[in-house]
Parts: C-alpha cells; structure tokens; sequence
C-alpha cells in the first residue's frame, strides 16, 4: 500500500470548494488535506466538500486530522461535507463521531445542490 495521496481542489463560488482525494488518508495524506483546508479557510471559503470515491483507507491518524480540519471549519463560522465514502469509511466515520459534525452524502452531485456549490 502506498502512503501517497493525490489531491485535486475545485473552487466553487466564492465561498465553497471540492477536494478530491485519491489514495490513503494516513499522517502524510492528511496532513497535504488539512494545510490545503486551512489554505482554503484562510482565503475565505466557507464550505469544503471532500470527494473521497477514490479513498479506500482512512486511518486513525487521517481520522484525526478531519476532525482538525471540521473543528478549525466550525472556528470559522464554516462546514465540512463528505461524499461518495466506501461503506467501511461511512460506518467508520460515523463510529468515529464525524458525522455529528459533518454532513454525509451519497453522491457529489447530491453534495452540491444540497450545500449550495454550484459552479
């Protein structure tokens, strides 16, 4: 298993952006997450969407940095959504706790029109 991640960020609107993510979410992964989040944050956007379709892992250490980035989110008066979750990472964040703070969605798509990022 490689400990490289790939992460893609789509702006939308003002306020609002996507990160895709490709590959495990470890210290390494989520570290590169969290400095474009608070990049994100501190340009002004509000509302960050994670597509995490071509996740299969997240581990503790990732889980605890989303909890980072959805606290530094709330701090600013801002909100964290994730979709397209493999079944293992939805019940693992819901175990977790993520999903009292952050939104879950099946499809992007669904993210989008429900959170207000269209292009």
């Amino acid at each position: 298993m490689t400990d490289e991640l790939r992460l893609a960020v789509e702006r939308r609107g003002n306020d609002g952006a996507i990160l895709h993510t490709k590959g495990y979410i470890n210290n390494v992964g989520g570290e590169e997450i969290a400095t474009r989040a608070y990049e994100l944050l501190d340009g002004g956007v509000r509302t960050l969407l994670l597509d995490l379709r071509e996740t299969k892992i997240v581990n503790s250490i990732g889980i605890s940095i989303l909890i980072e980035i959805i606290e530094k989110a709330m701090e600013r008066n801002g909100r964290v959504a994730f979709c397209c979750l493999t079944p293992v990472i939805h019940k693992t964040f819901h175990i977790m706790g993520l999903a009292n703070y952050a939104k879950i969605f099946d499809s992007e798509e669904s993210a989008i029109a429900e959170l207000g990022l269209a292009a």
